[in-house]
Order: structure tokens, then sequence, then C-alpha cells
């Protein structure tokens, strides 16, 4: 095809919303066109791209077993409901009701539909081993859709599922898969690195995300060059150097004014930030007897460190965590900036305090 009857046309100037070097280019070369934010229409050579890509993806996936299938987009919420995550997941999921009034889900993810699939499928574990996946249109209504195919709110995900009858069966299975992966990104010329991950909303034991180092990443990796361990940031563990022992001094009030950070606080007490400690005011939302409710979290980390919302929320079971305003601060009889768990009655609240805090004496 001679390219004067090629449908897409190339771009002289950079569209205004593009920043990312990606973007400016799959625009400037005809590859995509915006539709809404995070949503994308593939134009012939885009389209084509994203064909190659996904028959690499097939023929790995096809050489360890795999069997593709395709489910729905659009899902009823009824095995939302029954498995709880259609009270667990919060705006990113798409709902809508159909003309009876039904409750709807627009695909963000298979496992219900696999799972309901495989029920009426399986019915003896000597049909076991198997291993199913898909290319599929999925949709999660992200709330900063950013870097054009970087980060969208429609997109297409390779999802496989893995059926065995035994623990060995699976780590296999995920170890095929580990080795998988590297072939595709090796096929596509794309150097990655493995890290630890969060298992997210999919849940398990232990994930693993394949990543591309590049200036423009939003996520921060913890590597040791060393010993050869590499995890993301929400999920490092990390060796707290414990304090030298000291003995406890005595409990007295100290008025600090105009101390509004711990840097504040550190120099008018004359003191090294890890020798205090940060309170941080949140609400969770928890998933109880099916039903959604908010309970205030009062979150204290040492001075010196930030709180990992992503360790916080694992460890008390949250769905989502936002922000505590000033009015919901003082309900619990604390101040905004100024808090101290110690003689506050937090009845209706969640303490959580990190373990190297007793540590520490003064």
């Amino acid at each position: 095809m001679r390219m004067r009857q090629l449908f897409s046309q190339t771009l002289r100037d950079v569209p205004a919303e593009a920043e990312l070097p990606s973007h400016m280019l799959s625009l400037k070369a005809g590859l995509v066109r915006s539709l809404a934010a995070g949503i994308y229409s593939y134009l012939p050579l885009g389209h084509r791209v994203v064909n190659k890509i996904e028959n690499i993806i097939r023929e790995e996936i096809d050489a360890i077993g795999g069997q593709e299938i395709t489910m729905p987009v659009v899902h009823p919420a009824d095995i939302w409901k029954e498995t709880q995550r259609w009270y667990e997941v919060g705006d990113e999921m798409a709902r809508f009701k159909d003309r009876a009034d039904r409750d709807m889900v627009l695909a963000m993810t298979h496992e219900e539909v696999i799972a309901d699939l495989v029920r009426q499928e399986i019915q003896s574990y000597r049909q076991l081993p198997c291993l199913l996946y898909q290319i599929q249109t999925k949709f999660r209504d992200e709330p900063r859709a950013r870097g054009g195919l970087i980060r969208m709110r429609e997109f297409t995900m390779k999802d496989s599922y893995s059926l065995d009858a035994d623990w060995e069966g699976l780590d296999e299975q995920y170890r095929a898969h580990y080795q998988a992966y590297f072939n595709i990104f090796n096929r596509c010329h794309l150097p990655v690195i493995v890290v630890q991950s969060d298992v997210g909303m999919m849940g398990g034991q232990m994930a693993h995300e394949y990543m591309y180092l590049n200036p423009i990443g939003e996520d921060t990796l913890v590597l040791c060059d060393a010993c050869g361990y590499s995890a993301n940031r929400q999920v490092a563990l990390v060796k707290k150097a414990v304090p030298e022992t000291e003995a406890p001094l005595p409990m007295e009030k100290v008025a600090t004014p105009g101390t509004a950070t711990i840097e504040d606080l550190a120099a008018f007490l004359g003191i090294a930030t890890r020798q205090t400690a940060k309170a941080v005011f949140l609400m969770a939302t928890l998933v109880h007897e099916g039903r959604e409710e908010e309970k205030f979290v009062f979150a204290v980390v040492r001075g010196d460190m930030d709180l990992n919302e992503t360790k916080l929320a694992n460890a008390i079971g949250a769905t989502a965590l936002r922000p505590a305003h000033e009015a919901e601060i003082r309900a619990v009889g604390a101040e905004p900036g100024y808090a101290s768990p110690i003689g506050l009655d937090l009845t209706d609240a969640l303490v959580v305090v990190d373990d190297l805090l007793p540590e520490c004496p003064n």
C-alpha cells in the first residue's frame, strides 16, 4: 500500500496533551488517536503493531500449554457479589444497570468469570492441570490517565488462569509463566527486570512485576547489587537500624508552637528526626458482612520515615485509604499536626504503630 492510500496521517506538530516522548511519537506517526482521556483508537499502523505483539504473546503462552479463550467484557454483578469484590472494589470499576434494572459490570479483570466457567466445565481432577488465557479488552476508571498508552482506562490485557490439583502444580505453572514473560519481552527487545510486587486486588501469596527502567516511571524499586534482592517499594522489606540503648527519660509536656513539620519539631527540640514520631491520620474503607464502612486510622511511624500506604492497607485489610479531614481528626480528640495516640479515646479507631517505635526509648 502506498502512503497516500493509508488512512492515518502523520502530524507535524505535537498535540498539546502529549507530554511523554512515546506519546508524542505515537501520535505524530499516526499510530493512535485519542477519543477521551485514557481511551484511544488504534489506526492501521498501530493496529498492526498490536497484532504483532499479541501473536508473540500467543506463541509463548501456547508453548507452555495455554489454551486461548474469549470471555465477555460485560458481567452480571451477581458473580462479583458472590466473591464480595463488588463491595471491595472502589470507583475504578465501571458499574451500570441494564434495561431490566439488573446490576452489571464492565470487566476490569476476569477471575469471577473464569471461576464460573471452570466450575461448569471441570468435573474431575483428571482434567487438571489446565491453563486458559485470553487477550481481551479491560476497563478501569483510572483517576488520572496519563502518558498516552502507558496508563489507560480502556486497554488490552493478556490474562491467564492456571488450574492445578495441588500446590506443586501451581508452582510449576508459575515458573513456566515466569520464563514465558521473559521470552515475550526479549522478543520485543525490551530489557526488563523482575521485582517482587503487591498482589493487589487479585490476591494470592506472592507476585512479580516485570519492570522496564526509564526516567518517566511512577514506581520506586528497591534493588541490591550485592545479594540480588529486588522489590517494588510498596512491598520491599528493609532492615531497620535499631537505635542505641539509653535510659528512658521522664514523660513531660512540651509546648511546640509553629512546628508544622517533623523537621521544624526536631530543630525546635534540638534532636534528630529519628528521635521523633510522626502521626498520619487516614480513613480506611473496610468491608464487613458485605457492607462497606469507613474507620478512622491513627498510624504512627518514626519521624524520619514515611508511611507506606500499601503495606498499611494490607495489614488492616482496607480496600481504600484516604486522608482524614480535620473534622474527622478532631472527632477522636486529636489535633491535626500535633496529635499523639497517648491519652485519647480511640475506641472506634484503629491504631497502627510501626514495630520500630517500641525500640526507641526517647
